[in-house]
């Protein structure tokens, strides 16, 4: 198949680069393969940007990284002194992650079986989407002498966008993850309960190591991009909620959306999102929200100094998230925006502890919440957003999390981990 002999001469091409290569104390790499992320550098995506910061803030000069990406093409190409390499893959729908995935995973395990100088690779697969095909592959991992780490990510097999045979194989296949993965490592402390709990009978060993935040300000002014984004969507500066996310039923947007509606807020509700025409309707047809000018679609932005303008300016965020672990836009929220109304579910407080207001889905709790918000003084809101940028610097600082990871891809002993 033509499949195949590409991919031999991606191996091939591969294997004439940096595998291999002595540390400058005469030591062999520990070569780290990162996949099923979309790859760096990092557009959008809360692994993309993950994969980019460990790959950016690398303290060991023992760690070489290889990172794939999903791709129209064979490429391979050097980004953050990584390793990077392109699977070309098929558009196949739904199933084209699941062939990424197990297409990664294998093209890497051959690089490091045509590389003698390759000794002990760890495998981190990010997401449980090729549970069925793990076995197979887990079984050549071992004879390579490798490792294979995994992040749960959160619950996909809950999202509601997929239907319920979809559901069923993301549960299976986070089984088999988890049953053959050698570590968990999960970025809330939640999933990592949840996967302790619900896979007993596996005896999963699990770690806990945060995502991280970026920290830095926005470099905009008020004039220019921010100040024609402002006029573009009919906002005023420090008069807008805001809400950042993929439009999904299980972001809450018809709570988020019923309850301002109910308020009598005269400021704006600003909703940063992705492109989703029946869910839009959808909602349309049940809320009218056309009908209220106070709530305001947005295209997603994908210019990240914008964006954190954006939220450095809102009056306040809401965030609707109820699947997954830590979620990256709440991050960026709590470092960037004072005051930040949470959905009250466990992911949600294991972040952000007291520095927020928190809301539930029970009718007329979010409005409430609005109405008070509203109200609230200048120096409330301020200090709110003090004790929400500690919480960031306390647990969520990059360098401190790429530490924890450098350590665990160094640490060969398992046992002690």
């Amino acid at each position: 198949m033509e499949s195949i002999k590409i991919n031999n001469k991606l191996v091939k091409k591969l294997s004439n680069r940096s595998v291999g290569v002595e540390c400058q104390e005469g030591q062999k790499h520990q070569h780290i393969f990162i996949l099923g992320s979309k790859g760096i550098p990092a557009s959008y995506g809360g692994f993309e940007t993950f994969v980019e910061k460990l790959t950016e803030y690398r303290l060991s000069e023992k760690i070489h990284y290889h990172i794939a990406r999903m791709a129209e093409d064979w490429l391979c190409y050097r980004y953050n002194d990584a390793e990077c390499f392109d699977i070309k893959t098929p558009q196949i729908g739904a199933a084209r992650a699941v062939w990424y995935d197990v297409a990664a995973l294998y093209i890497s395990i051959r690089l490091c079986q045509k590389n003698s100088g390759v000794k002990q690779p760890v495998f981190y697969m990010l997401t449980c989407r090729i549970g069925p095909f793990i076995g197979f592959l887990k079984k050549r991992i071992e004879r390579l002498g490798g490792r294979l780490y995994l992040n749960p990510d959160g619950h996909e097999w809950k999202r509601s966008k997929w239907n319920m045979l979809i559901r069923r194989y993301w549960k299976l296949s986070e089984t088999l993850m988890v049953k053959h993965a050698d570590l968990v490592i999960c970025d809330s402390v939640h999933i990592k309960e949840y996967i302790e709990k619900e896979y007993t009978k596996y005896q999963p060993k699990t770690m806990f190591i945060a995502y991280g935040a970026d920290r830095t300000p926005s470099i905009l002014g008020e004039e220019g991009k921010y100040a024609d984004w402002l006029q573009k969507n009919g906002l005023v500066k420090g008069e807008y909620y805001l809400a950042v996310s993929r439009f999904v039923p299980e972001n809450n947007f018809e709570t988020m959306i019923r309850e301002f509606m109910k308020t009598d807020s005269s400021r704006d509700f600003a909703i940063i999102t992705t492109d989703n025409t029946p869910f839009y309707k959808k909602l349309q047809k049940k809320l009218h929200f056309i009908e209220d000018k106070r709530i305001k679609f947005i295209d997603t932005v994908y210019d990240v100094e914008l964006l954190k303008k954006i939220r450095e300016n809102a009056y306040a965020y809401i965030h609707g998230h109820e699947v997954g672990g830590t979620n990256p836009s709440l991050l960026e929220s709590l470092w960037c925006t004072d005051m930040n109304l949470l959905l009250d579910v466990g992911f949600n407080r294991e972040v952000a502890q007291e520095s927020t207001l928190y809301w539930t889905k029970d009718g007329g709790s979010l409005a409430a919440l609005i109405e008070k918000a509203d109200g609230l003084e200048r120096t409330k809101i301020s200090e709110m957003g003090r004790m929400a940028k500690e919480r960031v610097r306390e647990a969520y600082q990059w360098e401190d999390i790429v530490k924890k990871y450098e350590d665990i891809f160094l640490h060969h002993d398992m046992r002690s981990i």
